[in-house]
């Protein structure tokens, strides 16, 4: 009868074939945790949508009014809004 560790170096333990399963669990888990940095990178970036803007509502008015998304009609009466 052979003892358990010699059956570990078998042809199907992680001696001779076994050697890629450990090599994709490292790969799998430096996956993961670059997800997790990616993620909270992208969530903690100024200007992504999850963050709070700090730009005035009259700079947002007159920015949108310059892109051209709005006209000088609705520029006017939004200006008056505010006021």
């Amino acid at each position: 009868m052979m003892d358990w560790y010699q059956e570990g170096w078998s042809v199907n333990g992680w001696g001779m074939n076994g050697w890629w399963a450990m090599l994709a669990m490292v790969l799998v888990s430096a996956l993961i945790i670059g997800l997790i940095i990616w993620a909270i990178a992208r969530m903690t970036r100024s200007g992504s949508p999850g963050s709070v803007s700090t730009e005035s509502a009259r700079a947002i008015l007159d920015r949108r009014f310059a892109a051209g998304e709005i006209n000088a009609e609705e520029y006017t009466r939004a200006r008056q809004v505010m006021t």
